[in-house]
């Protein structure tokens, strides 16, 4: 005859067991739902992301242009353009956003490598005489 101690705790072994794999099996199918939940809302986000940039890159291009008077010349210079660049207190990166060009393009503007074109000069002109604070506002608005 076996000792009933051993049979009794078998017997609890395999009921817990048992319980233990039914509350477990829930908790697995509840985290597999939340994994593809979760990996559906990412490629949600990255399809939203992708036209939001290109609205943004649209948005940065475009520098609101005041028309030249039909008599007036704007000349450019590259001290002209560092100078200004300084009294606003901005980077290169952070002029060439409000002008609307690359961070590149200004170096090159202040190194005489480069030379703007007219809608470039035109845009130049454009926010030749804006201020600081006018300057910070519209580089926040653009971010």
């Amino acid at each position: 005859m076996p000792n009933i101690m051993s049979v009794l705790k078998q017997e609890i072994v395999r009921l817990a067991r048992k319980e233990l794999k039914s509350q477990t099996l829930l908790l697995k199918k509840a985290s597999a739902q939340h994994r593809r939940d979760i990996a559906a809302l990412k490629r949600q986000v990255a399809g939203l992301n992708k036209p939001v940039a290109v609205l943004q890159k649209a948005v940065l291009k475009k520098v609101p242009v005041a028309p030249l008077a039909a008599g007036s010349k704007v000349r450019f210079t590259a001290k002209g353009l560092i100078t200004h660049r300084k009294r606003l207190g901005l980077s290169g990166a952070d002029y060439a956003k409000l002008v609307g060009v690359s961070g590149i393009t200004i170096y090159k503007w202040e190194a005489g490598r480069n030379y703007p074109r007219k809608a470039q000069v035109a845009a130049l002109a454009a926010i030749r005489g804006i201020g600081k604070r006018e300057a910070l506002a519209r580089l926040a608005a653009a971010q």
